[in-house]
C-alpha cells in the first residue's frame, strides 16, 4: 500500500515538473525572447541589410578618383506579392513588361520567401517617387545603396571596376556576400576589395499592413551598425595621369612613370582606354559588351602590366650595365661601326655609320654595330665552347632588373613574359645555336619581351644606381595608412654604382646633345636621361619606345612610354616622356624649341590602327568630367518599347510567368 502511495506522488510531481518547463517555456517565448515573435510577424517585419559605402579612393596629393553616390533597389519577395497593378510600377520605375517579366520570374527562381532585386540602381528622384506608391505594391520594398562614381573620369583600368558577385566568389568569401552583392572584379577595387567594401550592417524595420515602414523594430536594439569602407590613398598623381591619357588619344600604347626612391606608380596610362563611369548603371553589360569591339582595340586589356613588347635599344644601357660590370669593356672602349656588323657569315645592319665610337657616345647614338660587339664579348668570354652557360650567367645578370618574372605589383593579372634560358634554345628544333643565331637579344629583339611596368623599372634602378623598390600604386590605407612592408625594401641588381655613371653619361648625351636620338625630349632647365628604342614589328609601323629619369641628380620620376605603329622612339614616345616629365616636375608645360612642336599637336595626332573589315568605325566619345545624376534617370518608357503598355495584374502575369510554354524549342 505505501509503494502505491510513494508512486502517486512521484507521478504528480513529474506532471508538476512538466507542466512548469512548459509554463516556463510559454513564459520565455512570449515574454524574454524575441525570436518567435519575429517569425510569426514575418510579414511585417523585415531584416534589411545596410550596404557600407565602399572607401573613397584618392590620389597621392588627396584628390578624389572615386567617390559614391546614393541609389536604390527596389527589391521583392515573391510569397507577399499580391495582385496589383503591374503597369503603374513598370512606369513608376521606367521598365517595360517583358522586363518586369523577365525580373519576377529571375527573382521565383532565385527564392519565393527571401527578397531579391527586382530593379537596380533607382535615383533618388525616382525613389521618391516610388514611395509615395509603395502602398499599393504589397511584397515590394526598397533597399538603399552606394555606387561609384568617377568625378575627372581617369584610370579606368587603374582603378578597375565592381561588378555583382558569382556563386563562386560568394563561397570562397564565406558568406559575406549574397547573390546581388558587388564586389571588386579589376584593378585596385579588386586588389584591395577586402578593405574597400566596409561591413553589412542590419535594421529589424517594421512594415504595417499597407506596406509602409513603421520604423526599426525594439527601438533599433537589435540592429547592426554597416561600417564604411577604408579610405585608400593611391600613388598616382591625378593631373599628370589626365595629361598622358590626353596624350594617347587615338593612339595604342602606355605610359608608366614610377618615383624612383620609393617605387610609387606615378601614372598608369592604357591606351585606348575608357571612360570608368560607363561601367555604372543599369546597362553596364552592353556597355561591358562593346568594348570588346574589334574597332575599339581592346580597352579592357591592361597594357602597361600585360602589354607584351621587345624593349628594343631601350634595353641597350642594361647591356651596357652588365659588359661594364663584368669588364668586357670600359667606358673608353672603342669599335668601329662602318654600318654593320659581322658575325660569321651574316651582316647584322645598323641604322647609321658611326667610325670609331665609344661606349657614351655609342649610347647616345644607338649604335647597333656596338651593342653587337658588346654581346659577342660577353657570350664568348670564356671561349666558344662554353657559349651556353656564358649565356646562362648573363641572362640571369638580366633577371635582376626585373626582367623574365613579375615584379609583384600590387594590381591584378601583372604578366611575366619568357626570357630564353640557355635550356630554351636547346629545346628548339634547331638544337646547335651560338652568339650568332641569338645577336639580336643583345639589342633588346628576339627571345626577350618585356611590359611597359618593366622598362619603366629599369629606369628607376638606373636612377636610383642599382637598386629598386618594388613598384606599387597604394601607399594608405585608412587612418592609419598602412603599408605592406614589401613595398618598402631594397632589392639590389648586384652593380657596382661605379659603372652607372658612364651609362647614364650615355642618356644624358641621347637627350641632350644634337647627335643623340631623343633630342625631342630634351627638357628647359632640367637634365633628362633616357634612351629611344624603335621597336620591330611584324604587323605594321615599327613602335615608338623611350624610357628616361629626370632631373639627374636626384631624380624625382622614372618613365617608360610605348606608342604603337609610332615609327622610331624620338617621333611620338621622347617628346610623351618629356612633357609628362616636366607636367610632373614643373607642373607646367612649355613648346619644344628643337622643330617647333606644341603638345597640342601629339594630343592631336592619330596612330589608330584601322578597323578591321567588315567594321564600321567608331565615332570618339569625349569623357564626362563627372557623374550627372540624370544619368541614372530613366528615360521613361520610351526608350524600352514603341508599342503602349497594357494594364494587367501579377495574377495573370503569375500564370504566364511558370506555365512552360508549348512547343518551346531548349536553346
Amino acid at each position: 500500500m505505501d509503494q502505491l502511495f510513494n508512486r502517486k506522488y512521484i507521478i504528480q510531481g513529474l506532471f508538476i515538473l512538466i507542466a512548469l518547463i512548459l509554463l516556463g517555456k510559454l513564459f520565455y517565448i512570449q515574454v524574454v525572447s524575441d525570436k518567435y515573435f519575429l517569425s510569426a510577424n514575418n510579414n511585417a517585419l523585415r531584416k534589411l541589410y545596410i550596404y557600407p559605402a565602399r572607401g573613397v579612393i584618392v590620389d597621392r596629393k588627396n584628390r578624389v578618383l572615386v567617390q559614391n553616390q546614393p541609389v536604390y533597389d527596389l527589391m521583392v519577395t515573391p510569397n507577399e506579392v499580391k495582385p496589383f497593378d503591374t503597369l503603374s510600377l513598370c512606369a513608376a520605375v521606367g521598365i517595360d513588361m517583358q522586363t518586369f517579366r523577365k525580373s519576377f520570374k529571375k527573382a521565383v527562381t532565385q527564392s519565393k520567401f527571401q527578397p531579391s532585386i527586382f530593379v537596380k540602381f533607382l535615383s533618388v528622384e525616382t525613389y521618391a517617387t516610388l514611395q509615395e506608391k509603395m502602398v499599393n505594391y504589397k511584397g515590394f520594398f526598397v533597399q538603399k545603396r552606394t555606387i561609384r562614381t568617377y568625378p575627372d573620369s581617369i584610370a579606368a583600368q587603374f582603378l578597375g571596376y565592381i561588378k555583382e558577385a558569382t556563386p563562386a566568389e560568394i563561397e570562397k568569401n564565406e558568406g559575406y556576400y549574397s547573390l546581388g552583392d558587388y564586389i571588386g572584379r579589376s584593378g585596385v577595387e579588386r586588389t584591395y576589395e577586402k578593405f574597400l567594401r566596409g561591413e553589412k550592417g542590419i535594421t529589424h524595420m517594421l512594415y504595417d499592413v499597407h506596406n509602409v515602414p513603421k520604423g526599426p523594430y525594439a527601438d533599433g536594439k537589435l540592429d547592426i551598425l554597416a561600417k564604411s569602407g577604408q579610405e585608400l590613398y593611391t600613388t598616382i598623381d591625378a593631373k599628370l595621369q589626365k595629361l598622358g591619357e590626353e596624350l594617347l588619344k587615338n593612339k595604342v600604347g602606355s605610359v608608366v612613370a614610377i618615383e624612383p626612391s620609393t617605387g610609387e606608380v606615378l601614372a598608369f596610362v592604357s591606351s585606348p582606354g575608357y571612360d570608368p563611369n560607363i561601367m555604372v548603371g543599369r546597362n553596364t553589360g552592353n556597355k561591358l559588351m562593346e568594348l570588346y569591339e574589334p574597332q575599339n582595340n581592346r580597352p579592357l586589356f591592361v597594357r602597361p602590366l600585360q602589354g607584351k613588347y621587345s624593349p628594343g635599344s631601350a634595353f641597350k644601357p642594361l647591356s651596357a650595365l652588365i659588359a661594364l660590370s663584368e669588364g668586357i669593356v670600359d667606358p673608353n672602349t672603342t669599335f668601329n661601326c662602318p654600318g654593320y656588323y659581322w658575325a660569321g657569315n651574316r651582316q647584322f645592319k645598323c641604322e647609321h655609320v658611326d667610325g670609331n665610337i665609344s661606349l657614351r657616345r655609342g649610347l647616345a647614338r644607338s649604335c647597333n654595330t656596338y651593342f653587337y660587339q658588346i654581346f659577342a664579348k660577353a657570350i664568348t668570354k670564356n671561349g666558344m665552347k662554353k657559349q651556353r652557360p656564358t649565356y646562362d650567367d648573363w641572362q640571369k645578370k638580366v633577371r635582376k632588373f626585373g626582367i623574365g618574372d613579375t615584379l609583384g605589383i600590387d594590381l591584378p593579372n601583372e604578366r611575366a613574359y619568357k626570357l630564353f634560358t640557355a635550356e630554351d634554345y636547346s629545346k628548339r628544333p634547331n638544337k646547335y645555336w651560338g652568339y650568332t643565331s641569338i645577336l639580336s637579344v643583345g639589342i633588346g629583339q628576339g627571345e626577350i619581351s618585356t611590359t611597359p611596368l618593366q622598362m619603366a623599372n629599369i629606369m628607376a634602378i638606373i636612377a636610383n644606381r642599382g637598386y629598386y623598390i618594388k613598384p606599387h600604386v597604394v601607399k594608405g590605407i585608412g587612418k592609419d595608412k598602412e603599408i605592406d612592408s614589401k613595398y618598402t625594401v631594397k632589392h639590389y641588381v648586384d652593380i657596382d654604382a661605379k659603372h652607372f655613371e658612364p651609362v647614364i653619361d650615355g642618356m644624358q648625351d641621347a637627350v641632350n646633345t644634337s647627335w643623340g636620338t631623343a633630342i625631342e625630349s630634351r627638357l628647359p632647365n632640367t637634365i633628362m636621361c633616357g634612351k629611344t628604342g624603335t621597336v620591330q614589328n611584324n604587323r605594321g609601323k615599327n613602335h615608338s619606345v623611350f624610357i628616361g629619369f629626370a632631373p639627374r641628380d636626384n631624380p624625382k620620376i622614372a618613365i617608360a612610354v610605348i606608342i604603337e605603329n609610332g615609327g622610331y622612339g624620338g617621333a611620338y614616345a621622347a617628346p610623351i616622356a618629356s612633357y609628362m616629365t616636366e607636367k610632373y616636375l614643373t607642373d607646367s608645360l612649355t613648346n619644344r624649341r628643337i622643330h617647333g612642336s606644341t603638345i597640342q599637336m601629339y594630343k592631336d595626332a592619330n596612330l589608330l590602327p584601322p578597323p578591321p573589315k567588315g567594321t564600321k568605325p567608331v565615332k570618339p566619345k569625349s569623357k564626362a568630367d563627372s557623374l550627372k545624376t540624370d544619368s541614372l534617370k530613366t528615360d521613361s518608357l520610351k526608350r524600352n518599347t514603341n508599342k503602349p503598355l497594357k494594364n494587367s495584374t501579377l495574377s495573370t502575369f503569375n500564370k504566364q510567368a511558370t506555365e512552360p510554354k508549348k512547343n518551346a524549342t531548349a536553346r
